[in-house]
């Protein structure tokens, strides 16, 4: 237990803030073919998918992220015949619910192309979404700004090689949050937000990204056939292909319809998950310090309570009478206002302290 104490002044304490950023590669090979989705959960309510990294019973398994699917009860998809329709309706009202919040009027906004929720009409709407959840295992605090991208695959009716139909064919589609690093959206209650675009030169945007919140939200209307496709595939193109990839079995091809009018919720997010050719962000970690400089000046604590310290009231470390006392600093203790210890740092070897020399020990407590 210390015995003197120092205060600190308003210069001997700093604090900083540092942002530690860490590659996130998320490849069409684990999402979908490495273990032909034993990595893959689905649930006994049906309302979303669970994918990981590893064959999801083994204890080395990470969750990586969940995917679902719904639509707007004003959707053309949204009719009493279709599969889980209520689901449906209340998945996409639930994450518009927190990731939107709600109108003037108490009502719940639905997700825009723009994010700015003042334009009407059908196209501005994103009436049919996939939604991505990504674990915070890898989006730590926020996903950095400007570095999500997401490629899929279009939809299968383009052939690859000579003589060869594969339903992976054609070019990718790739999102990105284009220039989101210096303008993005603050008007979500989730956090901050940056529009998926196909190029950084496009005005109009296919999804939504959500820095804090780690959620990918992505319209269903990206797999259409022309660079500005109907957003809720109503009667300008309601069937427009929607293939999906299994590694091990003959492709399988429906479209984007059925998947949203008589496929279950796991089905639309299987669909989705063998379309994923590619993704890639940077997480963020936000590390905050605070630093205390404790100065040591040359006349003090220059002797240690340590009872091995003096031997028959004589302190060892002195030859004579008239040499100066040395000590040896090797922990920093830092108490509260009424001399409680809150922390301790130690030394990684025993500094010398001696009455012609002034120290300066810089603790730095990190959290």
């Amino acid at each position: 237990m210390a015995t003197t104490y120092k205060t600190f002044l308003n210069n001997d304490v700093a604090t900083t803030r540092t942002l530690l950023h860490e590659a996130i590669p998320l490849t069409g090979t684990i999402v979908s073919g490495t273990y032909t989705d034993s990595n893959v959960k689905n649930y006994n309510h049906g309302m979303f998918q669970s994918t990981h990294d590893y064959p999801y019973l083994s204890s080395s398994a990470n969750h990586i992220f969940d995917i679902t699917f719904g639509y707007a009860n004003a959707s053309n998809f949204s009719s009493s015949t279709a599969v889980q329709n209520s689901k449906k309706i209340n998945i996409y009202n639930q994450m518009a619910q927190v990731l939107c919040g709600h109108d003037e009027n108490g009502d719940i906004r639905n997700f825009d192309r723009d994010g700015d929720y003042t334009t009407t009409g059908i196209r501005s709407g994103m009436n049919e979404c996939f939604f991505v959840n990504f674990a915070r295992l890898l989006t730590k605090d926020e996903i950095k700004k400007g570095s999500f991208s997401l490629s899929l695959y279009p939809s299968g009716t383009s052939t690859k090689g000579t003589g060869s139909t594969d339903p992976l064919a054609g070019p990718l589609l790739t999102l990105a949050d284009h220039g989101a690093a210096s303008s993005f959206k603050v008007n979500s209650p989730a956090g901050e937000f940056g529009l998926l675009k196909r190029g950084a030169t496009e005005t109009e945007a296919f999804g939504h990204v959500y820095y804090q919140a780690g959620v990918a939200v992505i319209s269903a209307s990206v797999f259409g056939t022309g660079s500005h496709d109907h957003p809720d595939f109503g009667p300008r193109n309601p069937n427009f292909g929607f293939s999906m990839r299994q590694e091990h079995t003959q492709p399988y091809s429906a479209s984007i319809k059925q998947y949203a009018q008589q496929g279950t919720i796991s089905g639309a997010a299987t669909a989705f998950r063998n379309r994923w050719h590619d993704c890639s962000f940077n997480n963020t970690t936000e590390l905050n310090s605070t630093i205390y400089f404790c100065r040591v000046n040359h006349n003090e604590f220059n002797y240690s309570s340590n009872p091995t310290y003096v031997s028959s009231s004589k302190i060892r470390v002195k030859s004579e009478s008239i040499d100066h006392p040395v000590s040896y600093i090797t922990t920093i203790g830092l108490y509260s206002a009424d001399n409680e210890l809150l922390a301790t740092a130690k030394l990684s070897e025993p500094l010398k302290n001696s009455p012609d020399t002034d120290l300066t020990v810089r603790v730095r407590l990190d959290y």
